[in-house]
């Protein structure tokens, strides 16, 4: 279910709600992103909270700039930050522009396993192919997502939603792979 509000799109599932993020989000964004598991595939170091708070603004600033970014998940009747799904553009030194929005995805370590991520792109994925079909967001025709090999859950998650590998990319010294997929338009 898709329903705007003056803050933005709120998508749903049966499980789980994405809301734009909001202020009241940052400690338990902060908590994920320091946590060891959280960042295994993001270069291996805990974010500090420095690195959340530029996190969370680059997170606003994308709805702000760009018209999309990066959901707050809750799950639905919480209203607990447990993840965060989205798209964003990534301006990064070494990797080309992809030209298209990027899909991004993590979780708390107590909401992995459970299908969460995978339901949760889904829904977000729905949200861009429908702006690609109606024509509102012509840029949401195809979304890419950078990879690091050995996140099998990550990789499990794109799978399942439609996304195939093209390439690779090193970005700070690591080398991802690039996954593609092409909105449904029919």
């Amino acid at each position: 279910m898709i329903r705007t509000m003056t803050e933005g799109p709120i998508l749903t599932t049966d499980r789980l709600m994405l809301r734009r993020p909001r202020l009241d989000d940052f400690d338990r964004l902060a908590a994920m992103w320091a946590h060891p598991v959280v960042v295994t595939h993001f270069g291996g170091k805990p974010f500090n909270r420095e690195d959340s708070w530029n996190r969370l603004l680059r997170y606003v600033g994308h709805w702000q700039l760009l018209g999309y970014g990066i959901w707050t998940v809750t799950r639905a009747g919480e209203d607990i930050h447990i993840g965060d799904v989205g798209f964003l553009h990534g301006e990064r030194t070494g990797v080309p522009a992809f030209g298209c929005p990027e899909a991004a995805w993590s979780f708390h370590p107590e909401a992995q396993g459970q299908g969460l991520a995978s339901e949760a792109v889904a829904c977000a994925l729905a949200w861009a192919d429908e702006q690609a079909r109606s024509g509102a967001d012509a840029r949401f025709a195809r979304t890419v997502a950078m990879i690091h090999p050995a996140n099998a859950a990550s990789i499990a998650v794109a799978r399942r939603c439609g996304f195939g590998i093209y390439g690779e990319a090193v970005y700070k010294e690591q080398t991802l792979g690039l996954w593609e997929r092409n909105a449904v338009i029919g």
